[in-house]
């Protein structure tokens, strides 16, 4: 009999294509996305989620019966959750209060053990909170600190990148990526630069500090994640969360991919960069990041509209 364990389940995602979003695009340009969904927790954060397990337990920082605490705005903690679960470890996690109520479903049907934080303060608030109890009692947890452990991006040096770089045959010419806690865009430029440093880099994130894009940081405004590093986007592009929500509606009724926001957001990216091409008469591969689906969002108002 034939098994696989979950940890086995994480990465090797598909490379999606488009039929009507890019059909008014030259046949020499075309735009890929990586289907993160195909992960055994539903989200790209399983590859960072793993990867920072994986070196605690190395460091001898995190053994069974101990308890890994974060701060998340809903899909890093999901990876926690499961993996916690399945590697016999206690998870809490401080998240804004104002996160998906499937999100939250989602974790509570985990058991952790959930503190939620003011929801005006978005994931900085967060990140205050759990701070300020490592801080009373540092030796009790073992804290994974995502924004600031290079085991996130990492994670994605060792497996987005090459992925990306296998499934187009090394003709990748662009990569577009939204900065979060800034792990995938981090991890996977650093790895497309080694293989050929003429990709262009392209970061995307919200065009102000008051925006829908779930997942997504204002870097002007927000706490910046000490593993970010802006020097590696050769640009980058702001988007609007009305422009994500329309995209996400369309990416459904048109293609019949129902994904999340920042998925969405990441599209309209892509576009604006594959529309430039166009008009400049040049040609291009872009791949861009889908980090999940949309079943932890299908509460939101918009999709009614």
């Amino acid at each position: 009999m034939q098994s696989v364990s979950l940890e086995a389940q994480i990465g090797n995602t598909p490379l999606l294509s488009f039929r009507r979003m890019t059909a008014h695009l030259p046949q020499d340009i075309a735009i890929y996305a990586k289907a993160e969904w195909a992960n055994p927790g539903g989200s790209v954060k399983d590859r960072a989620a793993y990867n920072i397990i994986l070196q605690a337990e190395k460091d001898g920082l995190l053994k069974p019966g101990m308890t890994l605490m974060d701060s998340t705005s809903g899909n890093t903690g999901i990876a926690y959750a499961m993996l916690g679960a399945a590697r016999g470890y206690n998870v809490k996690l401080f998240i804004p209060a104002n996160a998906s109520p499937e999100r939250l479903a989602i974790l509570r049907a985990y058991g952790v053990d959930i503190e939620l934080t003011d929801p005006l303060e978005g994931s900085d608030g967060a990140i205050r909170a759990v701070r300020e109890l490592v801080a009373q009692e540092p030796d009790r947890y073992f804290y994974a600190n995502q924004y600031n452990n290079p085991a996130n991006w990492q994670a994605h040096y060792k497996t987005t990148a090459p992925e990306i770089w296998e499934q187009t045959s090394g003709a990748i010419t662009h990569f577009v990526a939204g900065l979060g806690t800034s792990g995938t865009f981090v991890g996977t430029s650093r790895r497309l630069k080694e293989y050929n440093p003429a990709i262009e880099i392209i970061s995307a994130q919200p065009d102000s500090a008051f925006n829908g894009i779930e997942g997504w940081k204002h870097m002007e405004t927000a706490i910046t994640p000490g593993i970010y590093d802006g020097s590696l986007a050769d640009r980058d592009l702001p988007v609007e969360t009305e422009a994500s929500y329309e995209m996400a509606r369309r990416l459904a009724r048109e293609e019949g991919y129902l994904v999340g926001i920042s998925a969405a957001a990441a599209m309209v990216a892509a576009l604006k960069v594959a529309d430039e091409l166009a008009e400049k008469g040049q040609s291009g591969v872009i791949v861009t990041i889908f980090p999940d689906n949309a079943y932890k969002y299908l509460s939101e108002p918009f999709w009614q509209q």
